[in-house]
């Protein structure tokens, strides 16, 4: 699955989208681009898991 968060703009907000995926699954396997505001997950977990875990952190999906 892929997302893009808008308000990813650096490492240590890529760090935080890892933590915060891994928080599901801690598995999961996360390429984040914070440029490109891009993230791409692969893991067990929902769709629905991920987005929460996301929101919950401070970095809603779209």
């Amino acid at each position: 699955m892929e997302f893009y968060i808008e308000n990813m703009t650096c490492g240590g907000c890529a760090r935080g989208v890892t933590k915060a995926i891994q928080s599901v699954d801690e598995n999961a396997k996360v390429i984040a681009d914070p440029p490109s505001h891009s993230v791409k997950v692969e893991t067990t977990a929902t769709q629905q898991q991920v987005v929460d875990a996301l929101s919950e952190a401070g970095f809603p999906p779209r």
